[in-house]
């Protein structure tokens, strides 16, 4: 499972003071669970170390520039940018961290200077193979290791990139209608917790009135769960969720532990609990009943458990 990144996040001395900005949460933790591919322009045009560059916005354009040589060097950042985003097909990428802050890398926020030394800077600008990137592929799952320190964001992100994997394995066995329906059941109760509309949308997909050939309902059915996934989820879409899947066997149990269980709900709710013990108490009962229509619900193993994404109050708002 690759991931794509900017080098420097790995400890590569590759930043224009010929240091780096090595990241432990990439490389300690999801080292263990991907192949990351290191890309960085700015190390294929300048050498390093080198005079550091910044955006600098010209009339209604904005430009890159060396910070104090004042060297235009846009054209040159462009096509290596452009280069490297041809280069994310080929290496089956299934996602992309990227360094904040960064004129090149730079997701959102960056600073972009005036060409007037009389005017402050602005933190409205996107790195030039950040850009790149987000233009030509506009569904895969990018983050910046800055953003990576937000719960909620991370566990978003993780979500995402685990579920762009699997779509795209699903579609490489060659799908058949029943194939698809198993695969959009699956997905149900985790798409729910992003976007009711998402999954009605998919939904039309799969039903097929119109009889379309099952490549192009593929297709469609691709690009609608490819959005759906990059929505971020939500206490309140989540706790719908959790009541649905508690609802599958609350006449099952005894009144005692339907308080308790409906409890821990609104503790979650409330900030006060996170979401995996919340998640632990449900797939006690799923497998108590063995209720295997939920055992297959991907809301409840999205990503590996040692990742502990949902153990923070945090992960969730």
């Amino acid at each position: 499972m690759k991931l794509g990144i900017s080098s420097c996040l790995l400890g590569t001395n590759c930043r224009y003071d010929g240091g780096h900005s090595r990241d432990r949460f990439i490389t300690d933790m999801l080292g263990d669970y991907f192949e990351f591919v290191p890309y960085c322009p700015e190390k294929m045009v300048f050498t390093t170390p080198r005079e550091a560059i910044r955006l600098v916005r010209i009339d209604d354009d904005v430009r890159v520039r060396t910070s104090a040589g004042d060297v235009d060097v846009t054209e040159k950042l462009v096509d290596i940018s452009k280069q490297l985003s041809n280069q994310i097909q080929d290496d089956d990428l299934c996602g992309f961290i990227l360094k904040s802050k960064s004129p090149t890398c730079g997701l959102e926020r960056v600073k972009v200077y005036p060409s007037s030394k009389n005017q402050m800077s602005e933190k409205n600008g996107i790195g030039v193979f950040a850009k790149q990137i987000q233009d030509k592929y506009p569904l895969l799952p990018l983050e910046e290791e800055g953003r990576l320190g937000d719960a909620w964001l991370r566990e978003n992100f993780l979500m995402q990139i685990f579920s762009y994997k699997n779509i795209f394995e699903f579609l490489k066995t060659k799908p058949l209608a029943k194939d698809l329906v198993e695969f959009h059941t699956s997905y149900k109760y985790m798409v729910y917790a992003k976007s009711h509309q998402s999954y009605k949308e998919l939904g039309r997909i799969v039903a097929n009135h119109d009889k379309k050939d099952i490549q192009i309902v593929l297709e469609d059915y691709k690009y609608a769960f490819l959005r759906a996934i990059s929505l971020k989820g939500s206490i309140s879409n989540t706790y719908n969720v959790l009541l649905h899947l508690y609802g599958y066997f609350k006449k099952d149990i005894s009144k005692d532990e339907k308080t308790e269980i409906l409890d821990t709900l609104e503790e979650f709710k409330s900030g006060l609990i996170p979401l995996i013990a919340v998640v632990k108490i449900l797939n006690l009962y799923i497998k108590r009943f063995d209720i295997e229509y939920l055992k297959a619900q991907k809301f409840l193993n999205p990503y590996p458990k040692e990742l502990a994404l949902r153990s923070k109050v945090e992960a969730y708002r």
